[in-house]
C-alpha cells in the first residue's frame, strides 16, 4: 500500500507533537536555546556554593543545600559535551524533578541563562531529525519553531539516564 508508511510516520509525528504541546521554560547553553516542560521545573535559583562529591562524573558539579534538602547539581554544558565556562551573574540553577526507577529525584541543572516561559503549540513542534543510528537523540522531545529560529525541547527524564539518577540519589 503506497503511502501507508508515510501516513503512519505522519501519525507518529502527530503523537510526538500532541504530547509535546504546552508551556516550556527556555534557557541558553552555549548560545543555543533549549526548553524543558514547565511541569518538570520546581524552581529557579541563582548560583550558590556547590559542594563537590568525589568519584562522580565530570558533569556532576556536586550538591547544594536548598532549604535543608541536599540536591545534586549537574552542569548541562558538561553533560552535553560542551566547553566548560566560568559562571556569570546570569548563570543559574534550574531545579527539576526527574523520574527515576520508582522514584523522583530533585536535581539542579546549571545553565548559562534562563530566557522565558513559552506556550508552544503542537503545530510549531517537529519531531527531532534523524541523525542515523550512531547519534542518540532520544532525549529530544522535539524541535520548536519559534520566530524564525529553533528551540530544542528536552525530555529531561531521558537526558539523565536511570543509572545516573540512582548515582545522583546516592550522592545526595
Amino acid at each position: 500500500m503506497p503511502g501507508s508508511a508515510e501516513k503512519m510516520s505522519q501519525a507518529g509525528m502527530d503523537v510526538v507533537q500532541a504530547d509535546s504541546e504546552g508551556k516550556y521554560l527556555t534557557f541558553v547553553l552555549d548560545e543555543e536555546e533549549y526548553g524543558i516542560s514547565i511541569l518538570k521545573v520546581k524552581e529557579i535559583i541563582g548560583m550558590m556554593p556547590i559542594t563537590p562529591v568525589p568519584r562522580t562524573p565530570v558533569f556532576v558539579k556536586g550538591v547544594i543545600n536548598l532549604r535543608g534538602k541536599v540536591i545534586p547539581v549537574v552542569d548541562l554544558r558538561l553533560k552535553f559535551g560542551m566547553e566548560e565556562i566560568d559562571y556569570t551573574e546570569r548563570t543559574c540553577i534550574i531545579v527539576v524533578e526527574i523520574a527515576g526507577e520508582g522514584s523522583h529525584v530533585l536535581t539542579g541543572l546549571v545553565v548559562d541563562a534562563v530566557s522565558e516561559v513559552l506556550n508552544i503549540k503542537a503545530d510549531n513542534i517537529e519531531a527531532p531529525p534523524a541523525f542515523g543510528a550512531k547519534l542518540n537523540t532520544d532525549y529530544i522531545l522535539g524541535m520548536a519553531k519559534i520566530e524564525g529560529g529553533v528551540k530544542i525541547l528536552l525530555d529531561i527524564d531521558r537526558v539523565m539516564k536511570a543509572e545516573e539518577i540512582s548515582l545522583l540519589d546516592e550522592a545526595a
